[in-house]
């Protein structure tokens, strides 16, 4: 048996008191692992045993299997908060099914209400998307229809002229236009929003979740602490920094890692995100060579969001003041730059998202000490689109096994809203490579249950004495478990700092 001595960690999970002590018997010790005991105390896993023996005062755990607590390492909180009360447009096919959708929903809305929908994917539409589409079915409500990469918008004429772009000839706005036309949009209250965030939290937990890296596009440091004064967050936050507030997090003297104060050490500093490029659906990833169709045009390659000497900048900037960055690069060029940018600054980092690399490139992330933060739902969901768009090339897209090879670490993530905030979808897809009963989508790329499950919960597969007891008690193993038990991964209960968000209290 090992053991912790010493003074009970502080108070981490946002409640009042001691969190009480616990033992969980007959319970599986990691995926294929042996049963066994593990007793908590003062909110940090003081014991864990090898035996199937129930004894003394335990909660018997009927040979469950329990893991670290899971990480969802690319969040866009409040948008995935709110996406989940807009109208959902994944699936649709084409632009004229998307505006029958909304012109079936906008029945049901009080008069005045912008109606916005999200989860549009029209890089493999027979149409496009045009304000005179949505016009015709919805004249007088404002409409703002989202992508399901968040780097589009499709808007009709009434929701252009409510946010200051009336006469806009498409309606479809993408990139920055898009990020400036859904900052004008009506805002939620921050009460509302977040009562939202929290509801969002809690179902999180409901599927293991006992932290997330949040990216949403606000002052994070300010909204989760906001958030944390409420009341109990039920998850690990750690809140990134977008350049405009770079400056004030330098002059507070804050570093990446660092607790935010009055969060009760569930709140950390996050990285500082910065974006090379945009998003394959978009057609606006950064890459080598042209997109069929685009050949010959400004943008035929994707577009360059920060210039290689701004990112560099910025880079310097930061990590002058303890601030990692986390570098969004989707593009086999973006990639390519972003890396660039890691050597020249010679810091380390993450890049977010990785999804197309020269092969040249694979091996950098391990040489330079960069993370690749990547979300593998993206591998099955896109996987149609990025046969059509990067052609030939898929071969070195969404590359995990590859990445694994060349001893780059691994995040995952699920960049929700563009994709569920589970990370058992994710686990499965990494896995599995398919999520709708087709073949696997580049066998060669898939990785083993335990490499998934340790992208998932930072590094990590094993219960070990000392640490904090962010724990997940899962009703099948998953080392055994089929892709459809894997998927949909019954979740008994998620321990916090020793306390339960989710399952028996």
């Amino acid at each position: 048996m090992t053991t912790v001595e010493g003074t009970p960690a502080p108070l981490t999970d946002g409640s009042e008191g001691r969190p009480p002590a616990l033992t969980l018997a007959r319970v599986r010790l990691g995926p294929g692992g042996p049963l066994g005991r593990v007793r908590i105390d003062g909110g940090k896993v003081v014991a864990v045993a090898e035996t199937d023996e129930l004894g003394g005062q335990a909660l018997d755990m009927n040979g469950r299997t329990v893991l670290p607590g899971l990480w969802d390492a690319h969040v866009h909180a409040a948008q995935w908060a709110g996406n989940r009360r807009r109208v959902d447009l994944a699936g649709l096919g084409s632009a004229h099914a998307v505006a029958e959708a909304v012109r079936s929903y906008a029945r049901g809305l009080p008069d005045g209400e912008v109606l916005v929908g999200q989860g549009f994917r029209d890089g493999l539409w027979p149409d496009a998307p045009r304000k005179a589409l949505l016009d015709s079915v919805c004249p007088d409500r404002p409409v703002a229809l989202i992508s399901a990469d968040l780097h589009a918008a499709w808007l009709n004429s009434a929701c252009l002229a409510l946010v200051g772009r009336p006469g806009h000839a498409t309606g479809l706005l993408r990139e920055h236009d898009c990020f400036e036309v859904l900052r004008a949009l009506p805002e939620v209250p921050v009460e509302v929003l977040d009562r939202w965030v929290a509801e969002a939290c809690r179902d999180a937990a409901g599927r293991g979740v006992t932290g997330i890296l949040d990216f949403h596009f606000s002052d994070n440091l300010a909204d989760w602490g906001r958030r944390a004064g409420r009341g109990p967050l039920g998850v690990r936050v750690r809140a990134a920094v977008y350049p405009g507030y770079l400056d004030a997090v330098i002059e507070r003297g804050f570093r990446t890692g660092d607790v935010l104060p009055g969060t009760r050490g569930l709140v950390r500093v996050g990285p500082l995100k910065l974006f090379t490029d945009g998003s394959l659906n978009t057609r606006t990833a950064l890459c080598c060579e042209p997109y069929p169709g685009l050949e010959g045009t400004p943008e035929a390659h994707g577009i360059e969001e920060t210039p290689y000497s701004e990112l560099v900048r910025l880079m310097r900037r930061a990590t002058a003041h303890g601030i990692e960055p986390a570098v969004h690069a989707i593009g086999d060029r973006a990639n390519t730059l972003a890396l660039d940018a890691f050597a020249a600054v010679g810091c380390r980092g993450r890049i977010e998202h990785a999804q197309l690399l020269r092969a040249a490139d694979v091996p950098r992330f391990a040489q330079l000490g960069v993370t690749a933060s990547v979300q593998p739902a993206h591998a099955v969901d896109d996987r149609d689109v990025a046969d059509r768009h990067w052609a030939g090339r898929t071969g070195r897209a969404f590359a995990y096994a590859d990445l694994l090879a060349a001893g780059a670490r691994l995040e995952f993530g699920s960049d929700a809203p563009v994709a569920p905030l589970d990370p058992w979808l994710g686990v499965a897809a990494a896995v599995h490579r398919t999520g709708d009963g087709r073949p696997a989508w580049h066998p060669e790329q898939r990785v083993p249950v335990r490499t998934a499950l340790a992208a998932s919960a930072r590094g990590r597969t094993a219960i070990r004495a000392g640490d904090p007891a962010d724990l997940v008690i899962v009703d099948a193993d998953p080392e055994t478990a089929d892709a459809r038990t894997l998927r949909r991964m019954p979740v008994y209960g998620t321990l916090l700092g020793g306390r339960w968000t989710h399952g028996p209290g």
